[in-house]
């Protein structure tokens, strides 16, 4: 398993809102093309998380099932599909009003050829790739807040507010 963690100079709700939401992974997570929620409206355990990564110079998607919802301080996801299934735990927790710390456990599971490769590569790719991609979510809060909010029906973007 890796771990890392990262202090934010922004409320552990936007954090939150922002890193557990799979549309804005591809701004701060080495890979990723794209990602989203299957079903429509606030997610919660047991809602189906898609994501698009390019790995080997193809795009390879996978469905994830989100295991823990406790906004705004933790979120996992388990892989379902494909011959290698990520287990994600992410951990905001509030330092004050406005800093708060983040900090994301990744695991992988091997299916088939999966079982190969996550012990002689995926493991050590993740261990190098989570320090940088903590590194741009937090620049990418340093510059301007990430325009996301979640409230309590729906997963909304806005216009940031700067001050």
């Amino acid at each position: 398993m890796t771990t890392t963690s990262i202090d934010i100079d922004r409320p552990a709700d936007d954090v939150f809102a922002y890193v557990t939401d799979p549309t804005q992974f591809h701004e701060w997570q080495q890979g990723v093309v794209s990602g989203g929620m299957e079903e429509p409206g606030t997610p919660t355990v047991g809602s189906h998380c898609t994501m698009t990564r390019r790995i080997g110079g193809a795009n390879r998607p996978s469905t994830s099932v989100v295991t823990k919802m406790n906004p705004p301080t933790s979120w996992a996801v388990h892989g379902i599909d494909g011959p290698i299934r990520a287990l994600v735990d992410v951990t905001v927790r509030a330092l004050d009003d406005a800093r708060s710390s983040v900090s994301i456990d990744v695991d992988f599971e091997g299916h088939g050829i999966g079982k190969l490769l996550v012990p002689l590569v995926v493991r050590r790719q993740a261990a190098k790739e989570m320090p940088a991609n903590v590194a741009r979510l937090k620049d990418r809060w340093s510059r301007a807040p990430p325009a996301v909010v979640c409230d309590a029906l729906i997963w909304a973007r806005i216009s940031p507010v700067v001050t």
